[in-house]
């Protein structure tokens, strides 16, 4: 069983690395390089993504009024999510080291850099701000989560969900009392392996500045 997803695990590998290399190809397509960790357009595509730029004006006559109506919903969510961003923050710098559990390089998980881009508007690149943070921090503590959950609770649950975090495939089926017991402290093991094999950021996490006009 173990050899089982061992190699379904490698596959995932493959396909996370195919996907990598999709993402470098679409950069030659669109006219861009990453250098030291910040995206530069060359000037021509610069100066066609400043012509190509909409007005908040215009683009605000196209929003239907309960959308524009509806905006403060969605604003006003900063507040919570700026609250999760510091409780879990300092939950993690604090038991992480009490544990011994690896700490999260938040950068890998929260970019904001679409602000950068020319052909967005003002009201676009505010958008994209919010957007970048939240579902950024949402994956910064999903990763938090999953590895507290691997040091004190590496049980798979009875039910099928519809999805799991990375960890989750290697821990101890539901109900085997006998491999929980024995494999406890090797899952927490893992996690200590990680701190020393994990010297890159992971294949998906976009740079964490933004590209240059």
């Amino acid at each position: 069983m173990s050899s089982r997803l061992e190699t379904l695990r490698a596959q995932i590998r493959e396909l996370q690395n195919a996907f990598q290399q999709e993402v470098d190809e679409r950069r030659a397509q669109f006219r861009y390089r990453v250098e030291k960790r910040r995206v530069v357009f060359e000037a021509e595509m610069r100066k066609a993504h400043r012509e190509a730029r909409e007005g908040w004006l215009s683009f605000l006559s196209r929003a239907r009024p309960m959308v524009i109506l509806t905006a403060p919903l969605i604003y006003g969510l900063i507040i919570p999510f700026a609250l999760l961003d510091l409780f879990v923050s300092v939950y993690h710098a604090v038991c992480f080291r009490v544990y011994g559990i690896p700490r999260v390089r938040r950068a890998d998980y929260i970019a904001i850099d679409r602000q950068h881009l020319a052909y967005l508007n003002g009201l676009q690149k505010l958008n994209c701000i919010y957007c970048g943070y939240c579902n950024g921090l949402i994956a910064y503590v999903r990763e938090v989560a999953s590895r507290t959950e691997q040091y004190w609770c590496p049980i798979k649950h009875a039910r099928r969900l519809t999805a799991t975090h990375a960890r989750y495939d290697g821990f101890v089926d539901y109900g085997d009392a006998t491999g929980f017991r024995a494999r406890m402290l090797s899952i927490r093991d893992d996690l200590a392996d990680e701190a020393v094999t994990e010297t890159t950021p992971p294949a998906t996490a976009p740079p964490s500045d933004g590209p240059q006009r």
